[in-house]
């Protein structure tokens, strides 16, 4: 590679370099040509985008859109108010009463009340993220160019070998668990600042955070606990079973990742969840029948509906559901049963049991082990090209190359274009399904339910109102509103 310089790390593990003969020796001066130009593309789409909140007359294609909206609901009942719950009703001092969405009221007038706010809040979170992606732009490249890895490794093992007597030869796993806490904390503090910066300032400012900074250390603490009780010796059986594997490990750790996938999907929503927000069943009423019955129509086998309390952190909105086989579960959060009709709640449920029907969910697993299985195959046939290790700095021929550093590596040299490329075909894939499960539910007979909700879930979370196209088509899994609603009116005009 003439065209790219040879770059050494400040930090290596030993005087002695890698051969400039190598084709490794260009591996960090790719990865910084790489970093750069994905960073410098996507700055530009955030400046695509930035530009987008300057614009102060009301998008006209979403104001005929649900213009229509509003004449087609003009004669027709608002639908049952879903009573709202005790966090619901009491934590909304934050957002102002004139503020609320008004369920009752016609959605254009709304919206168009909203812009300017909209705007606003969306000029505020993506000039966040232009500052807080050239920090992490900085960081990353710095990192490199002093050789953070092999340093805060060979920390990790003086630490190790001074303190217990570890050796990296027959402590390597221990090592490993040492260097990525410290890895962790160094990151946890690094990002702190933008982290609080985005709840206490952009999302305060702009009424939706609910957290006290007790209740936000409290959940980073618990964070860093469940990293640590579950990441710890997820990453030690990993490592063991790269060492134990022969050159046929990656199926076995296929097999693990499976595994693995299947057990935390089935606990993070039963034990995990609920160490951060209150679950209770939703209160017997009409709401609570008419899911069970849509439920049953579709074949859905829902077991259990549960309401939480996300309004004790945010009054943004969400509905998700979970579990396997015969044992589904509904969650609904209060703040999206204050903000809509429960016509307009079971439209939105609609949709989200279309994903189930329609098998996105089962398809985007499979995909998910696929893209797992392919990556650690590939994984597998760089793992013994310790001449790319040596380059980044892993350069004392003595000393094995620690397999969480081929692992890290890996992800973040070789791996990393064509998860890039692979990330946007997702995002992409994911939209194709949103338009889908639309579909579903117009075909439901909810179409005009389902985009009032819509509306209003946008209108209350201040959505952008008119994206950038470049920057939603390669940023949002899930369409702008008014692709979405023009999609399902177009549908509603073929049934007519």
């Amino acid at each position: 590679m003439p065209f790219l310089p040879i770059i050494k790390p400040h930090y290596t593990q030993s005087p002695s370099s890698s051969s400039d003969d190598s084709p490794f020796a260009y591996a960090i001066a790719a990865t910084l040509a790489f970093t750069l130009l994905v960073y410098i593309f996507e700055s530009y789409l955030n400046l695509r985008q930035r530009s987008s909140f300057f614009k102060t007359e009301f998008p006209k294609e979403l104001a005929s859109t649900v213009g229509a909206i509003d004449a087609e609901l003009k004669n027709k009942p608002n639908g049952t108010t879903s009573e709202e719950t005790k966090d619901g009703s009491s934590n909304d001092e934050t957002k102002k009463e004139e503020d609320k969405v008004d369920k009752s009221q016609p959605l254009l007038p709304q919206l168009q009340s909203k812009f300017s706010k909209a705007q606003s809040y969306g000029l505020d979170r993506i000039s966040f993220s232009i500052i807080s992606s050239l920090y992490s732009l900085i960081e990353e490249c710095a990192f490199l160019l002093y050789g953070f890895m092999p340093y805060i490794w060979d920390v990790a093992t003086s630490l190790g070998s001074n303190k217990y007597g570890w050796t990296e030869t027959s402590d390597e796993i221990k090592i490993t668990l040492l260097f990525l806490g410290i890895t962790v904390i160094i990151g946890t503090i690094t990002s702190l600042p933008f982290e609080l910066y985005s709840t206490f300032c952009i999302e305060k400012k702009h009424g939706f955070n609910k957290q006290t900074p007790g209740l936000f250390f409290t959940d980073k603490l618990k964070g860093l606990l469940l990293t640590a009780v579950i990441g710890g010796p997820f990453v030690a059986l990993l490592l063991k079973i790269i060492k134990m594997g022969g050159p046929h490990f990656y199926i076995y750790v296929w097999g693990f990742m499976f595994v693995f996938s299947v057990l935390m999907m089935t606990i993070y929503p039963v034990v995990i969840m609920p160490m951060f927000n209150k679950y209770e069943p939703l209160k017997e009423g009409k709401l609570k029948e008419e899911i069970y019955e849509l439920a049953g129509r579709l074949e859905f086998p829902l077991t259990k509906l549960f309401v939480m309390d996300g309004s004790k952190r945010s009054s943004h909105s969400n509905a998700f559901m979970f579990g396997f086989f015969k044992n589904k579960r509904i969650v609904l959060f209060d703040t999206l049963m204050d903000q809509t009709h429960d016509d307009e709640i079971l439209a939105i449920l609609g949709h989200e049991l279309g994903h189930w029907k329609m098998g996105h969910t089962l398809t985007n697993f499979v995909i998910s082990q696929l893209y797992t299985g392919a990556s650690f195959y590939c994984f597998s046939l760089c793992y013994n090209s310790h001449e790319l290790y040596r380059a980044f700095g892993f350069n004392d021929e003595s000393r094995p190359v620690p397999t969480i550093i081929a692992l890290l590596f890996f992800f973040q040299v070789i791996w990393a274009p064509i998860d890039k490329v692979l990330s946007f075909i997702m995002t992409m894939h994911s939209r194709k399904c949103e338009f889908e499960a639309d579909e579903f539910s117009v075909n439901l007979g909810m179409s005009k339910t389902l985009q009032s909700g819509l509306c209003k879930i946008h209108l209350e979370n201040l959505g952008a109102m008119c994206p950038d196209p470049w920057y939603s088509t390669y940023h949002y899994s899930h369409p702008p509103l008014v692709e979405r609603l023009s999609a399902m009116m177009k549908l509603d005009k073929k049934s007519k």
